[in-house]
């Protein structure tokens, strides 16, 4: 009788506590990407727009559990962005960093998070090399990765008989890993690297590696590079008339908001692979139609990705009732999770979120029925073949 009654008041402190505990949690989180540079129209404020839809869904059914969004600029430079993570960490209380364009960025912030035990979730920045031979157990790449990219875009083309392949690159992290990703792809496919040129990031006049592609004898010119870049390049190879004179553009990481600056015009019979599309399914078109209200343009890959891995994020801490860094992505890597944009997520033990991937290809102008409707969908590819093998990341965590 005794033991029950004890028993019982352990119970109920317990229930105490946890009642205490889900009034005072507070959690803060912050979304760290480019805000002035050529990265910001595909992450900056419309990434802390989306972080911010996930705390009012997340709110609207957990009212009790507050969160607070700040964001910074890290104007794609590792030091500044590896300081900003340093502040927020150990005087401004933030639990967890979100986006993190640039891949240099997004590693050196890895190993600042892996440091002071908090917790990272990447959308903006691509090199596979997070959930390789720089995974950690405090990091998760959500959205999409070099490896995906390459596997989606340069398998459509070597498929069609496209083998001979040249690589303008951007000399840093995420522009070495698409180049490295995709080469191994291409070959393993059967086709074939007949050079590339690297040049000092962020790009302006592409003058000189044009012509090097164009002299290749490459049937695709791939442009491992994104953004302001990709853009840039783009306009300029067709001035220089490289797809005229016989050639193929591949863009291995392309953001619809680079096809709204391009134009269809320009940019129509583009190959490209994305994680998501503002008018995949209802799901897609309910939250890019809220998004555009607030934001001003339909959501691209990266921003929808916050939305979601924000969301997950604040649910596995409500599940697990604490904020605990190796707790919550725990949680997360504990079963495959349901989510609106995405489907079916699962994440690996190296960090590795799983989810399906699309292979798009840019519409005709005859073909677009009004604004933003750009891709039309070549194929998904599945989750499972979507990514890079565990086994063969390199993954020592």
């Amino acid at each position: 009788m005794m033991i029950k009654t004890m028993l019982g008041a352990v119970a109920g402190l317990a229930l105490f506590a946890g009642s205490s505990f889900a009034q005072d949690l507070s959690v803060k989180i912050g979304v760290l990407n480019d805000r002035s540079g050529i990265y910001a129209d595909i992450t900056g404020e419309g990434s802390v727009v989306a972080a911010r839809m996930a705390v009012e869904d997340f709110n609207a059914k957990n009212p009790d559990i507050k969160v607070e969004v700040v964001s910074a600029d890290h104007q794609n430079k590792p030091d500044i962005a590896s300081n900003i993570a340093r502040q927020w960490y150990d005087q401004d209380g933030v639990d967890a960093i979100f986006d993190l364009p640039t891949s240099s960025t997004a590693l050196a912030v890895s190993e600042v998070t892996r440091e002071k035990n908090k917790v990272i979730i990447v959308s903006g920045g691509g090199t596979s090399d997070l959930t390789g031979k720089n995974c950690s157990p405090n990091t998760i790449h959500w959205t999409y990765d070099t490896w995906s990219l390459g596997n989606g875009t340069a398998s459509a083309l070597v498929q069609k008989d496209l083998k001979k392949w040249f690589f303008i690159t951007a000399d840093y992290a995420f522009g070495h890993a698409l180049e490295r990703d995709t080469s191994q792809l291409v070959k393993a496919a059967g086709g074939e690297v007949l050079g590339s040129v690297k040049y000092p990031f962020p790009g302006q006049d592409f003058s000189s590696y044009l012509l090097q592609a164009q002299s290749s004898g490459a049937q695709v010119v791939a442009l491992a590079n994104a953004g302001g870049d990709f853009i840039n390049s783009m306009k300029q190879a067709s001035e220089f008339g490289i797809v005229a004179g016989g050639q193929n553009m591949a863009g291995l990481l392309v953001f619809i908001t680079d096809i709204n600056a391009l134009g269809l015009e320009a940019a129509q019979g583009l190959n490209l692979t994305e994680a998501f599309y503002w008018d995949l399914n209802d799901n897609s078109r309910a939250f890019s139609d809220r998004y555009e209200k607030i934001g001003g343009k339909k959501p691209g890959m990266v921003q929808a990705g916050v939305y979601s891995s924000v969301l997950h994020y604040l649910e596995a801490i409500k599940a697990v009732g604490s904020k605990d860094a190796k707790a919550v992505v725990a949680k997360l890597k504990e079963a495959p999770i349901q989510d609106s944009l995405f489907g079916t997520v699962t994440v690996r033990p190296d960090g590795r979120a799983i989810h399906d991937m699309y292979l798009f290809q840019v519409k005709k102008p005859s073909e677009s029925k009004g604004p933003w409707d750009f891709y039309n969908l070549v194929s998904t590819i599945p989750a499972d073949k979507a990514f890079r093998p565990i086994e063969d990341g390199g993954c020592k965590m």
